[in-house]
């Protein structure tokens, strides 16, 4: 009886250690529900496995450095890319910002307007914002006071001159501000922008709040982050293992947390005229506990993908709510991407059930980026008949490149560009 006991004692705690990491993970969301969370992983930080005696920059240095990344396509996609949030330029502000492998100066206007130019003044080479100051619906270069107006790049003001040459100007790039974030629209022969970002109306009305962010800092080419939406084989083999195993992938598999599994039926179509540049993803999740459905994590998510950089993942729970994650991918150099993650969600729900979704979607995603960082791109990949939404994607993708696009420099060694 006494071994009894102790077998019913010990599948008792077995039962009872889910209950008891989920009840810990609530405790630490709630520690901090009061704000929005706000989470950060600088370039190296994730994505790379530590190597014996390196430290975790040392390791992200080396990979990168041993690594061929293949037969990549022109490093900078045509669209729409997010700059930064509308919050973080206020009136008079002016920012300095790399990226397209391009300098920008980003600036706005007292009377509320955004402005992006190229940030080098074409007299001497100054930095427009490197100490420009807006004036008026200008920028002003810190050299010699000469004055660029915003929307067409024109310059309109020199101090010391009678008159302004016709041709004096700066490159005035297409802007927009929508759902809270100040986007740049990029086309390497410089063609007017072609379609739209879509609103998002229940930001706009404020149906749905901002609840918090993460930014990851993504060693790959833009097309390999979209590109995993038609690969869903991989869903149930990376993303299967419950999140309280982690994102290291040494130990996402482990024995310890093979109690709980993520389910997912996912299906991946390009969008018809007038949207060819949209597609869509629709997600069933699901989990079950020791083979059993928890029915708690049912959740269906539909990922529409808006351009080469720009993802609207729209959550439907059944007595959780809604709400939605904004993706923007960015590229900052040919292998260096931007991606942040922005969580609005419904305000009359409790600030720790989107906090939850972010973190949980945050371990999934850095699972991917441990792949990303270390693979290499094949231009003409080994598919079987399974794999085959893998080719339709690229053939989707491949519209967003023309002639003209720029090619990746060769490789010389590594990927320090």
């Amino acid at each position: 009886s006494g071994w009894c006991g102790a077998a019913l004692l010990g599948r008792g705690a077995l039962l009872f250690l889910p209950i008891l990491l989920l009840l810990l993970l609530l405790a630490l969301l709630l520690w901090g529900c009061w704000r929005p969370l706000a989470l950060r992983r600088g370039p190296g930080r994730v994505g790379y496995v530590p190597s014996p005696g390196l430290s975790r920059g040392q390791a992200a240095r080396r990979a990168r450095r041993a690594r061929r990344p293949g037969a990549l396509p022109p490093p900078f996609p045509d669209g729409w890319y997010r700059l930064l949030d509308s919050a973080q330029l206020p009136r008079g502000a002016v920012r300095s910002l790399a990226l397209l492998g391009e300098q920008l100066a980003v600036f706005r206007t007292q009377d509320g307007q955004a402005h992006v130019v190229d940030a080098y003044c074409p007299h001497l080479g100054a930095n427009l914002a490197a100490g420009g100051r807006v004036m008026g619906n200008c920028i002003e270069c810190p050299f010699h006071g000469w004055q660029f107006r915003g929307e067409d790049g024109k310059c309109t003001h020199i101090p010391y001159a009678e008159k302004v040459p016709d041709f004096a100007r700066v490159r005035a790039w297409p802007s927009c501000e929508v759902n809270g974030m100040l986007l740049v629209w990029y086309h390497c022969e410089g063609v007017a922008p072609t379609w739209a970002v879509p609103e998002q109306r229940e930001i706009t009305t404020k149906e749905w709040v901002f609840r918090g962010q993460t930014e990851h800092f993504v060693d790959a080419h833009i097309q390999e982050i979209p590109e995993n939406a038609a690969d869903t084989a991989h869903l149930a083999f990376l993303h299967g293992p419950t999140i309280l195993g982690g994102s290291d992938l040494r130990y996402t598999r482990s024995r310890l947390w093979d109690f709980m599994k993520h389910i997912w039926k996912a299906e991946w179509q390009p969008e018809p005229e007038p949207n060819k540049h949209c597609s869509q993803l629709l997600i069933q999740h699901s989990a079950t506990i020791f083979g059993k459905h928890f029915s708690l994590m049912d959740l269906t998510v539909s990922a529409r993908q808006v351009g080469p950089g720009l993802v609207f993942l729209v959550f439907k729970h059944a007595f959780l709510g809604h709400g939605i994650i904004l993706q923007t991918v960015t590229p900052l150099e040919p292998l260096l991407q931007n991606v942040v993650h922005k969580i609005y969600y419904q305000k009359n729900m409790p600030a720790i059930i989107p906090k939850f979704i972010l973190r949980a979607e945050c371990i999934q995603f850095e699972r991917d980026v441990t792949i990303w960082n270390n693979k290499q791109y094949l231009s003409k990949p080994l598919l079987v008949r399974e794999d085959s939404c893998i080719q339709k994607h690229r053939r989707w993708y491949a519209q967003f490149y023309s002639e003209k696009s720029k090619r990746p420099p060769a490789q010389k060694e590594g990927l320090d560009w």
